[in-house]
Protein backbone atom coordinates (compact mmCIF):
# COMPACT_ATOMS: atom_id res chain seq x y z
CA UNK A 1 0.00 0.00 0.00
CA UNK A 2 1.69 3.52 -1.05
CA UNK A 3 2.33 5.74 1.87
CA UNK A 4 2.55 8.64 0.13
CA UNK A 5 -0.25 9.54 -2.81
CA UNK A 6 1.42 12.74 -3.45
CA UNK A 7 4.62 13.40 -3.30
CA UNK A 8 6.55 16.80 -5.27
CA UNK A 9 10.28 18.04 -5.26
CA UNK A 10 10.45 21.53 -6.56
CA UNK A 11 7.42 21.54 -8.75
CA UNK A 12 7.74 25.07 -10.80
CA UNK A 13 5.14 26.59 -13.00
CA UNK A 14 6.29 29.75 -15.41
CA UNK A 15 4.16 31.38 -18.01
CA UNK A 16 7.12 33.66 -19.68
CA UNK A 17 7.26 36.51 -16.38
CA UNK A 18 5.05 35.02 -14.10
CA UNK A 19 5.62 32.34 -11.79
CA UNK A 20 2.36 30.53 -10.98
CA UNK A 21 3.99 27.80 -9.24
CA UNK A 22 6.69 28.07 -6.90
CA UNK A 23 9.64 25.26 -6.07
CA UNK A 24 7.19 23.41 -4.40
CA UNK A 25 7.21 20.36 -2.29
CA UNK A 26 4.68 18.55 -0.13
CA UNK A 27 3.86 15.24 0.52
CA UNK A 28 0.08 13.70 1.33
CA UNK A 29 -0.60 10.33 2.52
CA UNK A 30 -3.23 8.02 2.04
CA UNK A 31 -7.07 8.03 3.71
CA UNK A 32 -6.92 11.83 4.52
CA UNK A 33 -8.48 15.06 3.58
CA UNK A 34 -6.03 17.65 2.64
CA UNK A 35 -6.85 21.30 2.02
CA UNK A 36 -5.10 23.32 -0.64
CA UNK A 37 -5.83 26.48 0.73
CA UNK A 38 -5.02 29.92 -0.25
CA UNK A 39 -6.36 32.72 -2.25
CA UNK A 40 -8.07 33.25 -5.75
CA UNK A 41 -4.77 33.07 -8.31
CA UNK A 42 -2.64 32.00 -5.64
CA UNK A 43 -1.59 28.77 -8.04
CA UNK A 44 -3.89 26.06 -6.61
CA UNK A 45 -5.84 25.16 -9.93
CA UNK A 46 -2.55 24.81 -11.50
CA UNK A 47 -1.02 22.55 -9.00
CA UNK A 48 -3.64 20.79 -9.80
CA UNK A 49 -3.28 20.82 -13.04
CA UNK A 50 0.44 19.84 -12.90
CA UNK A 51 -0.42 16.93 -10.89
CA UNK A 52 -3.39 15.57 -13.48
CA UNK A 53 -0.86 16.16 -16.28
CA UNK A 54 -2.58 18.50 -17.98
CA UNK A 55 0.04 21.06 -17.43
CA UNK A 56 3.96 20.40 -18.06
CA UNK A 57 5.72 21.39 -15.19
CA UNK A 58 9.09 24.22 -15.93
CA UNK A 59 11.03 22.38 -13.80
CA UNK A 60 11.09 20.26 -10.25
CA UNK A 61 9.36 16.72 -9.97
CA UNK A 62 6.04 14.48 -8.73
CA UNK A 63 4.85 11.55 -8.13
CA UNK A 64 1.53 9.71 -7.77
CA UNK A 65 1.01 6.74 -5.21
CA UNK A 66 5.19 6.38 -4.89
CA UNK A 67 5.67 6.34 -9.19
CA UNK A 68 7.26 8.89 -11.20
CA UNK A 69 7.17 6.84 -14.14
CA UNK A 70 3.49 5.72 -15.74
CA UNK A 71 1.64 8.50 -15.03
CA UNK A 72 -1.14 7.47 -16.93
CA UNK A 73 -1.20 4.05 -15.27
CA UNK A 74 -2.05 6.61 -11.88
CA UNK A 75 -4.24 8.43 -13.09
CA UNK A 76 -6.38 5.53 -13.80
CA UNK A 77 -6.31 5.86 -10.13
CA UNK A 78 -7.18 9.25 -9.98
CA UNK A 79 -11.19 10.87 -10.14
CA UNK A 80 -11.18 14.78 -10.68
CA UNK A 81 -13.36 18.26 -10.76
CA UNK A 82 -11.01 21.10 -11.95
CA UNK A 83 -13.19 24.29 -11.72
CA UNK A 84 -17.05 23.81 -12.68
CA UNK A 85 -18.42 20.24 -13.86
CA UNK A 86 -19.49 20.53 -17.16
CA UNK A 87 -22.06 17.60 -18.56
CA UNK A 88 -24.26 17.36 -20.81
CA UNK A 89 -27.99 19.54 -20.68
CA UNK A 90 -30.57 17.26 -22.55
CA UNK A 91 -28.98 14.12 -20.90
CA UNK A 92 -30.28 13.22 -17.33
CA UNK A 93 -28.09 13.31 -14.54
CA UNK A 94 -28.12 9.43 -14.68
CA UNK A 95 -27.43 9.22 -17.96
CA UNK A 96 -24.47 11.78 -17.90
CA UNK A 97 -23.09 9.55 -15.59
CA UNK A 98 -23.37 6.56 -17.60
CA UNK A 99 -21.85 7.83 -20.40
CA UNK A 100 -18.75 9.05 -18.80
CA UNK A 101 -18.57 5.88 -17.19
CA UNK A 102 -18.75 3.72 -20.79
CA UNK A 103 -15.93 6.09 -22.34
CA UNK A 104 -13.56 5.74 -19.23
CA UNK A 105 -14.25 2.10 -19.11
CA UNK A 106 -17.42 0.55 -18.48
CA UNK A 107 -18.93 -0.39 -15.20
CA UNK A 108 -22.02 -1.52 -13.66
CA UNK A 109 -25.68 0.03 -13.62
CA UNK A 110 -25.08 -0.83 -9.93
CA UNK A 111 -22.25 1.53 -9.71
CA UNK A 112 -24.49 4.60 -10.71
CA UNK A 113 -27.20 3.93 -8.67
CA UNK A 114 -25.00 3.47 -5.80
CA UNK A 115 -23.22 6.96 -6.59
CA UNK A 116 -26.08 8.70 -7.20
CA UNK A 117 -27.22 7.77 -3.84
CA UNK A 118 -24.06 8.98 -2.20
CA UNK A 119 -24.43 12.24 -3.62
CA UNK A 120 -28.18 12.67 -2.83
CA UNK A 121 -29.69 12.85 -6.26
CA UNK A 122 -31.56 9.79 -6.30
CA UNK A 123 -34.81 11.17 -6.29
CA UNK A 124 -33.67 13.78 -9.18
CA UNK A 125 -31.55 11.12 -11.14
CA UNK A 126 -34.04 11.17 -14.31
CA UNK A 127 -34.23 14.62 -14.45
CA UNK A 128 -32.09 16.92 -17.11
CA UNK A 129 -29.20 18.22 -16.22
CA UNK A 130 -30.34 21.58 -17.42
CA UNK A 131 -32.98 21.26 -14.87
CA UNK A 132 -30.27 21.29 -11.99
CA UNK A 133 -29.62 23.66 -9.29
CA UNK A 134 -26.30 24.65 -8.86
CA UNK A 135 -25.72 22.39 -5.81
CA UNK A 136 -27.07 19.55 -7.56
CA UNK A 137 -24.66 19.99 -10.27
CA UNK A 138 -21.55 19.82 -8.13
CA UNK A 139 -22.77 17.15 -6.48
CA UNK A 140 -23.21 15.26 -9.85
CA UNK A 141 -19.61 16.46 -10.36
CA UNK A 142 -18.55 14.83 -7.31
CA UNK A 143 -20.32 11.62 -8.30
CA UNK A 144 -18.71 11.59 -11.80
CA UNK A 145 -15.10 11.76 -9.97
CA UNK A 146 -16.39 8.86 -7.69
CA UNK A 147 -16.76 6.55 -10.77
CA UNK A 148 -14.36 3.56 -10.73
CA UNK A 149 -14.04 4.25 -6.78
CA UNK A 150 -10.68 6.29 -7.37
CA UNK A 151 -7.96 6.03 -4.52
CA UNK A 152 -7.33 9.65 -5.01
CA UNK A 153 -9.77 12.23 -6.08
CA UNK A 154 -9.20 16.53 -6.47
CA UNK A 155 -12.10 18.96 -6.02
CA UNK A 156 -11.04 22.59 -7.17
CA UNK A 157 -13.21 24.63 -5.08
CA UNK A 158 -16.81 22.78 -5.16
CA UNK A 159 -18.44 24.80 -3.10
CA UNK A 160 -17.70 28.08 -5.57
CA UNK A 161 -21.28 29.68 -5.66
CA UNK A 162 -23.66 27.55 -3.83
CA UNK A 163 -26.18 28.99 -1.12
CA UNK A 164 -24.88 28.44 2.15
CA UNK A 165 -27.58 24.69 2.90
CA UNK A 166 -25.80 23.95 -0.14
CA UNK A 167 -22.68 25.11 0.75
CA UNK A 168 -23.28 22.55 4.44
CA UNK A 169 -24.59 19.27 2.19
CA UNK A 170 -21.26 19.50 0.04
CA UNK A 171 -18.99 19.84 2.66
CA UNK A 172 -20.20 17.39 4.69
CA UNK A 173 -20.35 14.68 1.16
CA UNK A 174 -16.44 15.50 0.71
CA UNK A 175 -16.23 15.06 4.96
CA UNK A 176 -17.25 11.34 3.85
CA UNK A 177 -15.31 10.77 1.06
CA UNK A 178 -11.56 10.36 3.40
CA UNK A 179 -12.88 7.45 4.94
CA UNK A 180 -11.17 4.05 4.38
CA UNK A 181 -8.26 3.99 2.25
CA UNK A 182 -9.18 6.90 -0.34
CA UNK A 183 -7.21 10.38 -0.36
CA UNK A 184 -9.22 13.84 -1.32
CA UNK A 185 -7.75 16.86 -2.15
CA UNK A 186 -9.69 19.90 -1.87
CA UNK A 187 -8.62 23.51 -3.00
CA UNK A 188 -10.44 26.41 -1.54
CA UNK A 189 -10.17 30.03 -0.91
CA UNK A 190 -12.84 29.58 2.09
CA UNK A 191 -10.87 29.22 5.92
CA UNK A 192 -13.91 28.41 7.41
CA UNK A 193 -14.89 25.57 4.88
CA UNK A 194 -10.68 24.23 5.00
CA UNK A 195 -11.40 24.04 9.01
CA UNK A 196 -14.53 22.35 8.71
CA UNK A 197 -13.69 19.54 6.11
CA UNK A 198 -10.06 18.74 6.41
CA UNK A 199 -7.50 16.91 8.26
CA UNK A 200 -4.38 18.32 7.01
CA UNK A 201 -4.03 21.93 4.81
CA UNK A 202 -1.56 22.94 2.86
CA UNK A 203 -1.57 26.97 2.42
CA UNK A 204 -0.21 28.57 -0.69
CA UNK A 205 0.11 32.05 -1.48
CA UNK A 206 1.40 33.41 -4.68
CA UNK A 207 2.26 29.93 -5.96
CA UNK A 208 4.58 29.20 -2.90
CA UNK A 209 4.55 26.70 0.13
CA UNK A 210 3.74 28.97 3.42
CA UNK A 211 3.13 26.20 5.98
CA UNK A 212 1.81 22.20 5.81
CA UNK A 213 0.41 20.51 8.67
CA UNK A 214 -2.59 19.19 10.69
CA UNK A 215 -5.19 21.63 10.75
CA UNK A 216 -5.21 21.51 14.66
CA UNK A 217 -1.57 21.98 14.98
CA UNK A 218 -1.60 24.77 12.40
CA UNK A 219 -4.33 26.70 14.80
CA UNK A 220 -2.42 25.58 17.67
CA UNK A 221 0.93 27.39 16.27
CA UNK A 222 -1.49 30.54 16.14
CA UNK A 223 0.02 31.61 19.63
CA UNK A 224 -0.72 30.79 23.37
CA UNK A 225 -3.85 29.29 24.66
CA UNK A 226 -6.46 31.68 26.04
CA UNK A 227 -9.41 30.89 28.63
CA UNK A 228 -12.25 33.35 28.62
CA UNK A 229 -13.85 33.96 32.43
CA UNK A 230 -16.42 35.85 34.26
CA UNK A 231 -16.16 35.94 37.74
CA UNK A 232 -17.94 37.25 40.99
CA UNK A 233 -15.37 40.22 41.00
CA UNK A 234 -12.96 40.62 38.02
CA UNK A 235 -11.20 43.30 39.29
CA UNK A 236 -9.92 41.16 41.93
CA UNK A 237 -9.61 38.30 39.44
CA UNK A 238 -7.48 40.23 37.39
CA UNK A 239 -5.08 41.08 40.42
CA UNK A 240 -4.90 37.36 41.70
CA UNK A 241 -4.41 35.86 38.01
CA UNK A 242 -1.99 38.13 37.14
CA UNK A 243 0.40 37.44 39.62
CA UNK A 244 0.67 33.43 39.15
CA UNK A 245 4.17 32.90 37.61
CA UNK A 246 2.47 30.34 34.44
CA UNK A 247 0.20 32.84 33.26
CA UNK A 248 0.80 35.06 30.53
CA UNK A 249 -1.25 37.68 30.39
CA UNK A 250 -4.40 39.15 31.82
CA UNK A 251 -6.69 41.52 30.04
CA UNK A 252 -10.12 42.61 30.11
CA UNK A 253 -12.37 41.92 27.38
CA UNK A 254 -15.85 43.69 27.65
CA UNK A 255 -17.86 41.55 30.68
CA UNK A 256 -14.85 38.66 31.02
CA UNK A 257 -11.24 38.00 31.73
CA UNK A 258 -9.06 36.95 28.66
CA UNK A 259 -6.48 34.58 30.73
CA UNK A 260 -3.18 33.64 28.70
CA UNK A 261 -2.62 30.40 29.67
CA UNK A 262 -2.87 26.68 29.23
CA UNK A 263 -6.30 25.45 28.67
CA UNK A 264 -5.38 22.31 30.83
CA UNK A 265 -4.83 24.69 34.43
CA UNK A 266 -8.49 25.85 33.93
CA UNK A 267 -8.80 23.98 37.34
CA UNK A 268 -6.00 25.91 39.25
CA UNK A 269 -7.13 29.33 37.74
CA UNK A 270 -10.51 28.14 39.59
CA UNK A 271 -8.78 27.01 42.45
CA UNK A 272 -6.98 30.09 43.24
CA UNK A 273 -9.34 32.28 42.98
CA UNK A 274 -11.29 30.58 45.37
CA UNK A 275 -9.00 30.66 47.12
CA UNK A 276 -9.49 34.53 47.72
CA UNK A 277 -13.61 34.07 47.86
CA UNK A 278 -13.57 34.96 43.99
CA UNK A 279 -15.29 32.71 42.22
CA UNK A 280 -15.78 31.73 38.56
CA UNK A 281 -19.66 32.06 37.29
CA UNK A 282 -18.09 31.26 33.71
CA UNK A 283 -14.68 30.05 32.18
CA UNK A 284 -14.49 28.87 28.22
CA UNK A 285 -11.39 27.96 25.90
CA UNK A 286 -10.74 30.49 23.68
CA UNK A 287 -9.67 28.42 20.51
CA UNK A 288 -7.88 29.73 17.76
CA UNK A 289 -8.84 29.84 14.45
CA UNK A 290 -6.79 28.78 10.75
CA UNK A 291 -8.06 32.42 9.62
CA UNK A 292 -5.43 33.85 12.55
CA UNK A 293 -2.90 31.46 11.44
CA UNK A 294 -2.71 32.09 7.74
CA UNK A 295 -2.56 36.01 8.48
CA UNK A 296 0.37 35.37 10.80
CA UNK A 297 2.13 33.25 8.42
CA UNK A 298 1.44 35.37 5.78
CA UNK A 299 2.55 38.36 7.04
CA UNK A 300 -1.30 40.00 7.41
CA UNK A 301 -1.65 40.75 4.35
CA UNK A 302 -3.97 38.81 2.52
CA UNK A 303 -6.73 38.27 4.51
CA UNK A 304 -9.39 36.09 2.52
CA UNK A 305 -12.86 35.53 2.68
CA UNK A 306 -15.33 33.34 5.12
Amino acid sequence: MDEFVIQTDGLTKRYKNVVAVDDLSMEMRRGRVYGLLGPNASGKTTIMGLLLGLLRPSSGTFSLFGSRDGHEESLRRVGAIIESPSFYPYLSGLQNLKYFQIISGGGSEGELESLIDRVGLAGRSDDLFRTYSLGMKQRLGIAYALLGDPDLVFLDEPTNGLDPEGMIEVRELIRSLGDGNRTVLLSSHLLHEVEQVCDSVTIISKGRLIAQGEVSQLVAMAGSEQIRTKTTDNSKARQILSALDWVEDVDTHEDSLLVTAPIERSSELTAALARSEVYVAEMVPVRRSLEEYFLEVTGHGEAIPQ
